[in-house]
């Protein structure tokens, strides 16, 4: 049994700069959810990280919402929450699978993301791995959130301000030389 088992744990990481994390949650099962944010609240606050919570209706739209807060803000990582519990249809396998594969492919092109989302059978399991006392998913996903930003930045090198990438609110166009380059 799972409960018998001992884990060993990372410490935390420091940092030297701040960290500014997102939580992403689907509530579906708000009582779940809610202790899994406030596990990944209390992770993020021992390592003296910000963070900012945003719901979204269901697990599949937990990396689209992450998607998009990683293009387009300036959150170093991300910690994906919510849970999925079987049901007697192929809709379970579906969503654990997608999201699950959508998180991993963020996270192999550079996004920092711990994965909470939590896949189980009944709703037993779910409430033992969501407590805040207990397993503590949310603050596991946490923690491997900020793992993977000290990772990031210790073999990163420091972000210039050169490229395409326009100011937000500010659209680039191509153009003359001595014509406005922004629209």
């Amino acid at each position: 049994m799972a409960q018998a088992e001992t884990h060993h744990v990372l410490p935390l990481p420091e940092f030297d700069r701040p960290v500014k994390v997102l939580i992403v949650v689907a509530p579906y099962y708000k009582d779940i959810a809610d202790q899994l944010v406030a596990g990944a609240q209390a992770e993020l606050d021992k390592a003296g990280a910000s963070h900012e919570l945003v719901e979204v209706p269901g697990a599949l739209e937990v990396p689209t919402a992450i998607s998009i807060a990683w293009r387009q803000s300036n959150f170093d990582g991300f910690v994906a929450l919510g849970c999925v519990i079987r049901g007697e249809t192929t809709h379970y396998d579906t969503v654990c699978n997608d999201s699950s594969r959508a998180l991993m492919l963020m996270g192999l092109e550079g996004a920092c993301i711990g994965n909470g989302i939590l896949t189980v059978e009944n709703r037993a399991q779910a409430t033992a791995r969501a407590e805040a006392a207990g397993q503590n998913k949310g603050g596991g996903a946490a923690a491997a959130a900020l793992h993977l930003i000290a990772l990031s930045r210790r073999f990163g090198s420091e972000k210039k301000d050169i490229g395409f990438k326009p100011l937000r609110g500010e659209v680039q166009i191509a153009g003359e030389p001595e014509r406005p380059a922004t629209a």
